[in-house]
């Protein structure tokens, strides 16, 4: 057992009762080294220890809450409220708490899970990202899926086993950290090239000949066509595809610059494909179980390393303010960051600091 947190637990006076959170909590803080950074554990009540953090300091905070009335984690607080709406009030309260704690460019992710009540299926994580939005005026980024390779199974022959989670994804604005080439595993690699057909692009000018373009607008689409060509034969791009007006169905969206206008403005458009994977809003993994860990929900290490990697830069901060098992923790660690990490479980911290410092002893990557 490690006996950092408890120790400190037991030489805290107990803090100055809190009348929007109950009783009172006793918090203990411990710092330990890592792979050239460092972590931070403190136990305690997240909504008192978050007013005391820096502010406009961590690039990323990612988290799991309690799922509502899933699971034992132990301790009163989020998690065990009476209803779906109470648990989604504290959420949101908490959640305000992070904004100031947050850089400029920082992103803020939660997993939550969602819950049957009576044999319908609650929504609460798609219910907590609509009040995140609307009050919170944070902006959705992504909902990314997490499908588990290995979920748990159930006797219910009424509806189909639930496999997959949301990562929501929200910035504070647009200028958010982003390193989309850095969401990427060891599946994600560029497409072979294949040597090019003769005949690349003789069906876009047979339907260029066929379509209501003007002279004018053949010409250039013709020429577009021979440059596009071109490039896939040297090997600049990997293919391309051709949008015709009046030809193919009208594209979607359209702001300045975007494939609608060139169509309605050129009367074609050209999509150059690159021939890399293309980054999806989907992270297949297994549930992961750690021998030993008493905590009952661990999100895998290799997703949480993967949205460290594309949203924070190196040496960047990192925040989990239900850090649980610790798993946030050993993911910034394996990727350079610093991290914080809050639960209001004694157990659960002193758990989540063995697992960091086993983890740096091991040289664990």
């Amino acid at each position: 057992m490690h006996h950092e947190i408890m120790t400190a637990l037991h030489a805290q006076p107990a803090a100055e009762p809190s009348t929007s959170h109950g009783p009172a909590t006793r918090t203990a803080k411990v710092t330990i080294p890592g792979n050239g950074v460092q972590c931070t554990v403190i136990c305690g009540d997240n909504r008192d220890i978050l007013p005391t953090l820096p502010h406009a300091h961590f690039d990323l905070c990612i988290t799991s809450p309690p799922y509502w009335q899933q699971r034992d984690y132990g301790a009163a607080g989020i998690g065990n409220e009476d209803s779906v709406d109470e648990y989604l009030d504290n959420l949101i309260e908490t959640a305000a708490l992070l904004l100031p704690l947050m850089s400029p460019t920082g992103s803020i992710v939660y997993n939550l899970g969602d819950k049957y009540v009576n044999g319908n299926l609650m929504l609460i994580p798609y219910r907590f990202a609509l009040r995140a939005t609307n009050e919170l005026g944070l902006q959705l980024i992504n909902d990314i899926t997490w499908i588990k390779q290995n979920p748990t199974p159930h006797q219910y022959d009424r509806r189909l086993t639930s496999s997959t989670e949301p990562f929501f994804h929200f910035a504070l604005n647009r200028e958010y950290y982003y390193n989309r080439d850095a969401f990427s595993d060891t599946t994600d690699q560029r497409q072979p090239r294949l040597q090019p057909s003769p005949r690349l692009g003789a069906r876009y000018r047979e339907l260029l000949e066929q379509s209501d373009l003007s002279a004018a607008e053949r010409q250039n689409a013709n020429r577009a066509l021979n440059a596009v060509i071109e490039d896939v034969r040297k090997g600049t791009i990997h293919s391309f595809r051709m949008k015709i007006r009046g030809i193919h169905a009208p594209a979607y969206g359209g702001q300045d610059g975007g494939r609608k206008m060139h169509i309605e403005r050129d009367g074609f458009t050209i999509i150059r494909i690159t021939g890399n994977t293309m980054k999806k809003d989907i992270i297949e993994s297994p549930v992961e179980s750690i021998k030993g860990n008493e905590h009952p929900a661990i999100y895998p290490v290799t997703v949480i390393r993967r949205l460290i990697r594309m949203l924070t830069p190196e040496q960047g901060n990192v925040l989990d303010h239900y850090v649980g098992s610790g798993t946030t923790l050993v993911a910034a660690d394996r990727e350079g960051r610093n991290s914080t990490g809050i639960d209001v479980n004694a157990a659960y911290c002193a758990a989540a600091v063995g697992r960091f410092k086993n983890d740096v002893a091991n040289g664990a990557k």
